[in-house]
């Protein structure tokens, strides 16, 4: 009689391990893939959207304010600038998320989590009404940003000081970000939080695992350069 010919349960078993863990080989290197793409798909988005907040301002002789970040993307008027007459609505304190719908921009990054937006008011005042520019090239108060960005830490040194507008990221984990129904995903702390609360603060470092914010920020004397550049400013 002829023997059966086949695998037995072990070499089954044994076969079947090596696969799973030629996979689990695999899995891990594309999952970093995807989130370095996702990484430097944001800092694209990123860089789109500072040179949409510049040349709102070459034609409006201003910064352009926040939008709501609480009001769903669903709701008519959502993603425009929250304006009160020629300023920005003064429960802002000049912070939001980015109004997609004004700049004709991406309203989130590549996690789908809305990018924090911060401008500092006085170049986003419009008391003119756009017939002139708002600011001058002046380097006082009402002409400088107020906005400052930090490495960090428990010793932190300024990175940029005077920044005119900055546009953050939440990253992969999106802690502190509002999402596009107008929550916001909570759990950030430490320097993630600073990057989350209203203030004129921000957070810029190497991801570690407790940190993964992207930003991006314009300068008072960018945005100048490009006014200046454009005969908005004398």
């Amino acid at each position: 009689m002829r023997r059966a010919c086949g695998f037995t349960l072990v070499e089954l078993a044994v076969a079947l391990a090596v696969i799973g863990l030629l996979l689990g080989m695999l899995i891990v290197p594309l999952n970093a893939q995807v989130d370095q793409q996702r990484i430097n798909d944001t800092r694209k988005q990123l860089n789109l959207v500072t040179e949409a907040i510049l040349g709102f301002a070459v034609a409006n002789g201003r910064l352009p304010c926040p939008a709501s970040a609480t009001v769903p993307n669903t709701t008519p008027g959502a993603g425009t600038e929250a304006r009160t007459g020629t300023v920005c609505t003064a429960a802002l304190n000049g912070q939001g998320v980015i109004p997609w719908a004004t700049l004709g921009t991406p309203e989130t990054d590549s996690w789908g989590n809305r990018f924090t937006y911060r401008v500092t008011t006085a170049l986003a005042d419009d008391p003119t009404g756009g017939l002139q520019a708002s600011f001058t090239l002046a380097p006082t108060a009402g002409n400088q940003g107020d906005i400052t960005v930090t490495s960090g830490g428990a010793t932190p040194v300024d990175i940029a000081n005077n920044v005119a507008a900055i546009v953050v990221s939440h990253g992969k984990n999106g802690v502190g970000a509002y999402r596009t129904d107008g929550t916001q995903v909570a759990g950030a702390t430490g320097d993630e939080l600073e990057n989350a609360d209203v203030d004129a603060t921000f957070i810029n470092k190497i991801p570690e695992p407790a940190y993964d914010d992207i930003l991006a920020w314009i300068s008072s004397n960018i945005l100048k350069s490009r006014m200046v550049a454009a005969n908005r400013l004398p």
